[in-house]
């Protein structure tokens, strides 16, 4: 084995756990077959994630070669990694959907936008004045990788313009009025 413990470093890992039994050791399991240290785990339970999922954060130490091989084995298990190491979010997009939100599976648009961009849903509100299966619209705020920002609004588009919802988008900084 090529890892010496001088390359050994901590990172962190962000997870998203269905709030069922089982699941926390189901997403510790690869990180302990894959020879990661566990440091410390930050499992909050009385919050949820836009989906309706358990925000859960680990402390771990690894080689860097680990922490990949443990970072694709959580994903392999069917695990949402929400964030690993060292990226950071350092954009941030809010913007809006309307139409028929609810009726086009809301879960699955966030799902998407999260598995298909280099973004997090940090916020989301949504407004049915006349109930779910009348139009709505549900503001959301994303967390994206620096220089990322207009991928993710692509992205959004795409998927938005599948589900025939409506995007109001941000104004992007730079061009004279």
């Amino acid at each position: 084995m090529s890892d010496s413990t001088e390359d050994v470093r901590a990172y962190t890992v962000r997870l998203e756990l269905v709030d069922e039994p089982g699941e926390l050791l189901r997403a510790l399991e690869p990180i302990a077959d894959n020879g990661g240290n566990l440091l410390s785990i930050f499992h909050e339970r009385g919050n949820v994630t836009p989906r309706g999922h358990i925000p859960v954060e680990v402390d771990l130490e690894a080689t860097p070669e680990r922490f990949d091989d443990i970072v694709d084995a959580l994903r392999e298990a069917g695990i949402n990694v929400i964030q690993a190491g060292s990226h950071t979010y350092s954009e941030s997009l809010t913007i809006v959907l309307t139409g028929h939100i609810v009726n086009t599976d809301l879960s699955n648009t966030l799902s998407r936008i999260q598995e298909s961009t280099a973004a997090n849903v940090t916020d989301l509100s949504l407004s049915a004045p006349e109930g779910t299966e009348d139009v709505s619209s549900a503001r959301l705020r994303l967390a994206t990788e620096e220089g990322r920002a207009a991928a993710t609004l692509q992205t959004v588009r795409d998927i938005a313009e599948e589900k025939d919802l409506r995007v109001i988008e941000p104004l992007m900084g730079g061009g004279a009025a």
